[in-house]
């Protein structure tokens, strides 16, 4: 296992650049092939390629990871793949190449694998726009989906996501000489300023919603009226009705000022994945691993769009580590063998329920 993950570690995939992509999705063929025979397909997009292999049969059930990570090229010369003092640390360790490959060894531990599909893609960490139409029609196809994010803190496993999205919220003013006539412009950061303090107050985390302006752009001189302003908002919400609710909240945002023109982008892009999704599919694994825990977590991922078709979902079933998106991420090597059993057992059990 340490081998294929140094394999895909030192071939750097940043999402959003097509041809490490490329390289990328080759290397994750060739050890699904390596290590499981068959053929690997590379399913080219826009974004880069996508990656899929059948065991062949009626599907039942889907495998489910992205070989994308967030790190640009060079960080692995900075961070180089190192295995040191029981833990395995390079760009992508936990974030989810580990989960990969712990994934394909404990398929490879099955004598047959009718039934199995693998689907790893390329734009996860860039919200799955080229992939998302491909997951929902194979996770409706298999029926149950089984993904590979890194695991909740101490081991745990994901039953439940926020469904999160982002929006912007883009004004436009009127510049004017703010020293000799401030008055005849449109002033877009004070607009900008009233469309923080309305769009925070969407917030709702007694029913786990969070909005949360993170990003603004203003201005272009010290002495010019902005005429353009720009802000950035996090949403998570924990409910349909509450994605619905946030999404018509920003569509009827109004201008404060006269003159003032406000347009939104973005939605909620992720759906949420109720904790109901996982409640088969985490009893299986509980029985095979007693005393795991069930996570619900606020990040996202691929399964909340599994989970929101109605497909039961299990997530978290990656890398045992931490420090995902960040310079010490990393991957505990001792539970790597347990996690690719667990993954035997889950396959082994759906595919004969």
């Amino acid at each position: 296992m340490l081998d294929d993950l140094r394999t895909l570690v030192e071939i750097e995939s940043p999402s959003g650049d097509p041809t490490a992509l490329a390289a990328s999705a080759k290397a994750v063929a060739g050890i699904l092939e390596n290590r499981l025979g068959g053929r690997a397909v590379l399913v080219e997009g826009e974004a880069g390629p996508h990656v899929r292999w059948s065991g062949g049969g009626e599907p039942k059930v889907l495998i489910l990871g992205h070989h994308d990570t967030v790190f640009p090229l060079g960080t692995l010369e900075r961070r180089p793949f190192l295995v040191e003092d029981g833990r395995v640390t390079g760009p992508g360790v936990f974030d989810m190449l580990g989960g990969l490959v712990q994934a394909v060894h404990g398929l490879a531990a099955l004598e047959d694998l009718t039934d199995v599909e693998i689907l790893v893609t390329c734009d996860e960490e860039n919200g799955s726009h080229t992939s998302r139409n491909l997951i929902e029609e194979r996770a409706r196809a298999c029926g149950a989906a089984l993904v590979f994010e890194g695991a909740a803190e101490g081991g745990g496993l994901k039953t439940g996501r926020k469904g999160c999205g982002t929006f912007e919220v883009l004004i436009t003013g009127r510049a004017s000489h703010a020293g000799l006539e401030p008055e005849a412009g449109v002033n877009a950061l004070v607009e900008a300023a009233h469309q923080v303090l309305h769009i925070e107050a969407m917030s709702q985390p007694e029913v786990g919603t969070t909005v949360t302006p993170t990003i603004a752009f203003a201005g272009t001189q010290s002495n010019v009226v902005p005429a353009e302003a720009s802000v950035v908002v996090d949403v998570r919400v924990e409910t349909a009705d509450e994605k619905d609710r946030i999404e018509e909240a920003f569509a009827a945002l109004t201008p404060h000022l006269e003159e003032a023109v406000i347009e939104v982008r973005g939605g909620v892009g992720r759906p949420p994945m109720p904790e109901t999704a996982a409640t088969e599919l985490f009893a299986i694994a509980s029985r095979l691993l007693p005393g795991i825990e069930a996570v619900a977590v606020g990040g996202g991922s691929d399964g909340n769009f599994t989970a929101a078709l109605g497909v039961p979902t299990l997530d978290g079933l990656g890398a045992v580590g931490g420090g995902a998106h960040a310079d010490h991420e990393y991957l505990l090597v001792e539970n790597m063998a347990e996690r690719a059993d667990l993954v035997t057992g889950l396959v082994t059990a759906i595919r004969t329920a």
